[in-house]
């Protein structure tokens, strides 16, 4: 029972840092690119892949030992373009402001990596309540990587953030930060960040002293 909690625990928190889709994976680059220059367009086309991924994952872990495997591609595509038509009527209705800021890549969601890799490497392996950590882990980790990305391009390049006006930057603003040429470098120097966070510095000294299994095998005084 524990390895299985710990098992779905690793599979919640890889897509954050470890196996983050945009930042790691280098996944879902178009809309990444596109919909960042407002952090709110970030939050919201993020959680709208999280809802088509989770929705998308359960559906298709459900159904992975009937679906065929020579029209697995034709139905995993089905599968997702129902959600992603479901989100864009929610959206239209609820949040219509939202729904026009994202535009066109709202309906591109049906043929994004991130989606349609889960679904082919991880869901259609594994059982549904794995499937829908997979899912929620990952979308969490490409909702921050937007968020994070529109962030600062609309802090810099605009001078305000998530409606409020930041002073000094306000007066004046680097445009260049919400053009397309501006998310490509946000994008560079946020993922060169996160790689230089993720190495692990070598030890400093050889021997036992830095061996794991130095207890194990008995020669941990031997060496120095």
């Amino acid at each position: 029972m524990a390895e299985n909690k710990t098992s779905l625990v690793k599979e919640l928190t890889k897509g954050i840092i470890k196996d983050n889709p945009t930042l790691v994976m280098l996944l879902g680059m178009c809309p990444t690119l596109a919909v960042t220059t407002q952090a709110m367009n970030g939050i919201g086309m993020g959680l709208a892949t999280t809802f088509v991924l989770l929705g998308s994952n359960i559906v298709i872990s459900a159904l992975r030992k009937v679906i065929p495997d020579k029209v697995r591609i034709p139905a995993f595509i089905v599968v997702i373009a129902s959600f992603v038509t479901l989100i864009g009527f929610l959206l239209e209705g609820f949040v219509p402001s939202l729904y026009d800021s994202l535009g066109i890549y709202l309906t591109l969601i049906t043929v994004n990596c991130i989606i349609f890799g889960r679904a082919e490497m991880f869901a259609s392996k594994n059982g549904i309540i794995a499937s829908a950590f997979d899912a929620i882990g990952m979308g969490i980790g490409f909702t921050l990587a937007l968020f994070l990305m529109g962030s600062v391009r609309e802090i810099i390049g605009a001078g305000q953030w998530m409606g409020m006006t930041i002073p000094v930057i306000h007066e004046s603003p680097m445009l260049l930060f919400i053009m397309p040429a501006g998310g490509f470098f946000t994008l560079g120097v946020i993922i060169a960040v996160v790689n230089k966070l993720k190495n692990k510095k070598p030890p400093q000294e050889l021997g036992c002293s830095g061996c794991p299994n130095a207890k194990a095998c008995g020669k941990a005084g031997d060496c120095q």
